[in-house]
């Protein structure tokens, strides 16, 4: 029920000292102002990491080939190897955990050298060999045409798919480009297909945007690569480990090239798994270090609350007293305390809990505006459970601030109190 007087002298309470209240009840604002504004801060942190991700397969792994470091059944130490396209049958024979398999070729020499020609102009782009399962495993957005597909590889097709800044950088802006043909390395290529990556933080082989892909098959024959694999991309099944696809395929893929199974150094490799369970449990470990700072300064807060609400009750001694002769309860005593705590609790809070999402929502807008909303801070918001858990924090904060000054209150006898001077 509401109790007007009691209002009134929580009131009156509260306005006696308006400097003391204040400063008491800044502690509070500013220690669920830094928690929100923490909270934010780490989820744009989290958000930009995870969305320059895209949507890259997180239960993949990667495979390439290096030097040989170590001498095996009659082969050299130093020796350069390649994986080979039979590698591909046996992986997926031999390894039931696979889901997607994805060989790719490298066309070297795109590094600061003009390999594609439209024209009169020529650029310097990273040339991959691949199959369709690629867009599986590292997906892309087509803005025309089409992706690779089975039939490009079945006939070794001389079509490519290009990247938006390839795009841009070799046709004039409003020309068509898909039907045009592209001198790839003294090869020609028409373009079926325009795409952007959805992600741009997972590099392997150079810039995606400045990238083309033309089929697997095709290069192989085009450049006369004969059957060698540069790359597997694998991904594991659900509820299967990729870490597990990974170490089973290395194993195997040694046996098949006559690796020597103890030479680490003649593989390189790249598990994406461990790599998102390392970012996720430092991002775990950043929220709980959040909680850990702001409830600390949120209770610094509540240690000010209760501390003015003990000195309070000290200026009001003899009026408690006066309140427990007339037959006042000890619970109306204690549910006063605790109320005024409370109130000067949620007013503060709720004042900083409003100004910090105000602050990250205005923080939004400006990086988005700006074009500045990207791979190091995106979107720092802080979801409804987030502002309800510390709503909950606030009231429990409240509670515990005004739980002594209560329980030495409610403990003074009416005759001592009627004494105090």
């Amino acid at each position: 029920m509401f109790d007007r007087d009691k209002w009134q002298e929580i009131y009156s309470s509260l306005k006696s000292n308006k400097l003391r209240t204040f400063f008491t009840a800044f502690g509070v604002f500013w220690g669920i102002f830094m928690l929100i504004i923490m909270l934010g801060s780490g989820n744009g942190l989290r958000n930009a990491v995870m969305g320059g991700m895209g949507d890259f397969a997180t239960n993949s792994a990667i495979m390439f080939t290096r030097q040989t470091t170590i001498p095996y059944k009659g082969f050299p130490r130093g020796r350069f190897w390649n994986f080979h396209s039979s590698d591909m049958e046996a992986l997926l024979k031999n390894i039931p955990e696979i889901d997607q398999l994805a060989p790719r070729l490298q066309l070297w020499g795109g590094d600061n050298t003009n390999n594609v020609v439209y024209g009169l102009k020529t650029g310097a782009y990273s040339i991959t060999g691949d199959y369709p399962a690629i867009n599986k495993i590292d997906p892309v957005n087509i803005l025309e045409g089409r992706f690779i597909n089975e039939i490009d590889l079945q006939n070794k097709r001389k079509v490519a798919v290009i990247g938006n800044r390839v795009r841009d950088e070799m046709f004039k802006p409003g020309e068509p480009v898909l039907g045009e043909y592209l001198r790839i390395n003294g090869v020609y290529y028409q373009v079926v297909g325009v795409f952007e990556p959805k992600n741009r933080n997972m590099n392997f082989g150079g810039d995606k945007e400045k990238s083309i892909f033309i089929p697997f098959t095709t290069m192989q024959v085009s450049y006369n690569m004969g059957d060698a694999v540069h790359y597997f991309l694998v991904t594991a099944k659900p509820n299967k480990s990729a870490s597990v696809v990974e170490e089973k395929s290395m194993k195997l893929l040694a046996e098949r090239n006559h690796i020597a199974p103890d030479d680490e150094q003649a593989f390189g490799h790249f598990n994406l798994e461990k790599e998102f369970k390392k970012m996720n449990g430092l991002f775990l470990g950043i929220r709980i270090l959040i909680w850990i700072v702001g409830t600390g300064t949120l209770l610094a807060g509540v240690i000010g609350v209760s501390n003015i609400m003990l000195i309070i009750i000290k200026e009001r001694t003899r009026e408690i007293g006066v309140q427990r002769a007339l037959g006042a309860t000890p619970w109306r005593i204690v549910s006063q305390v605790i109320t005024e705590s409370v109130t000067l609790t949620i007013i503060a809070g709720s004042f900083g809990l409003v100004l910090g999402v105000f602050l990250l929502e205005m923080i939004n807008k400006v990086l988005v505006s700006s074009g500045g909303d990207g791979e190091m801070f995106k979107n720092p918001e802080v979801d409804i459970q987030v502002a309800v858990t510390a709503l909950i924090v606030l009231i429990i904060s409240g509670l515990i601030a005004g739980l002594i000054p209560a329980r030495k209150a409610v403990g003074m006898k009416p005759v001592d109190a009627l004494r105090y001077e």
